[in-house]
């Protein structure tokens, strides 16, 4: 009996240790990471494509249509003002220049020639009137044939570069179809790009602009809205803007592919940017996000009025410079304890000014 109730007491013992030993030691704190809440523009970015472009672009033709005789030039090719670039054979052109010459001499000499016979009463004035005005019509078609001749050869009309050769030697034109696109050097280079009708009522001449392009990867360049379309393009219906550089590259080549990020300039008053990851429990514009006081999570209520590419913009509800917690946010209650990553504490991003420093 002794022995059994003796082993009795030895299993309530360790049932009991047992019991001590799976007992939790009390809660942890819940790990978070905190960013500050930050201060940015009221209108969100615009980010769009662009193409890069000379400032002045012009589409050289022949005023008469031929056959392409010779083209001097390469694309990508600089040239100097007055430099020949193309003509067409001058044959069929040269030929009309010498017969509208011929005609302007006979008409002279027809128009002198009945001075003499007016002025001796052998014809009336009627005839020498006409007479007169063969003679002008003429010379107005001899100089019409000059001038077509002087457009039969395209030169560069300043110094710049041959964008794009659009026919090759011994092909048969149209008149006033584009031969070559030839580009400004002197004005610089733009980023052409086109916006929606929501985006193009918040964009204004002046307005500031940051251009990334793969040609330069890393490096962001600064730009100003010097061109805003005030109609649309009819086949696209977007709105065409411009945007020049500040400080471009030392090498830029007409046709580069470039993102254009806008920040509109508005007189509204500045709105709150949080992190993406600080928002909880979305509704349409109402959301939550959890703000560190102490070592507590207080959970706040607050309205988005929209969300960029890497932050959210609230209207209302949480001021700039504000703790919030952004990793650990979604498994936290209201007036949880928490600990604060010290080492991993990031600081929001503000969607500044393209160009500013961060």
């Amino acid at each position: 009996m002794n022995a059994r109730y003796l082993t009795l007491a030895v299993a309530t013992l360790l049932l009991a240790a047992c019991g001590k030993q799976d007992a939790p030691a009390g809660e942890r704190p819940t790990p978070v990471r905190v960013a500050s809440a930050s201060q940015g523009p009221a209108v969100p970015p615009i980010d769009t494509n662009g193409v890069v472009v000379t400032k002045h672009e012009m589409r050289l033709s022949f005023k008469m249509g031929g056959l392409v005789r010779r083209i001097y030039v390469q694309q990508g090719e600089a040239v100097k003002k007055g430099q020949r670039l193309a003509e067409i054979e001058l044959t069929e052109v040269s030929a009309q220049v010498e017969q509208a010459r011929q005609l302007a001499e006979k008409a002279e000499r027809d128009l002198k020639r009945g001075e003499n016979l007016y002025a001796d009463q052998v014809i009336s004035l009627e005839q020498l009137q006409d007479l007169r005005t063969q003679s002008a019509m003429a010379a107005a078609q001899f100089r019409s044939a000059q001038f077509n001749l002087g457009y039969s050869v395209i030169e560069a009309p300043r110094d710049g570069m041959v964008l794009r050769k659009l026919v090759e030697e011994r092909e048969l034109v149209p008149a006033g179809a584009p031969v070559l696109v030839f580009g400004e050097s002197d004005r610089g280079y733009v980023v052409r790009a086109a916006l929606a009708d929501r985006e193009i009522v918040n964009v204004k001449l002046g307005d500031k602009g940051e251009i990334r392009m793969d040609a330069f990867p890393g490096q962001a360049m600064t730009g100003t809205v010097v061109e805003v379309a005030s109609a649309a393009d009819e086949k696209s219906g977007m709105f065409p803007i411009e945007v020049r550089f500040d400080t471009p590259p030392p090498r830029l080549v007409s046709g580069l592919v470039a993102r254009l990020r806008l920040a509109p300039e508005t007189s509204a008053a500045p709105l709150t940017y949080v992190p993406m990851a600080a928002l909880v429990e979305g509704d349409g514009d109402r959301a939550s996000v959890f703000v560190l006081k102490g070592d507590t999570a207080e959970k706040r209520e607050v309205r988005v009025a929209f969300i960029t590419a890497d932050a959210i913009a609230l209207e209302s509800g949480l001021a700039a410079g504000e703790p919030v917690i952004t990793d650990g946010a979604l498994f936290l209650e209201n007036g949880e304890t928490v600990e604060v990553q010290r080492d991993a504490t990031k600081q929001a991003i503000n969607t500044p000014a393209p160009g500013s420093e961060s």
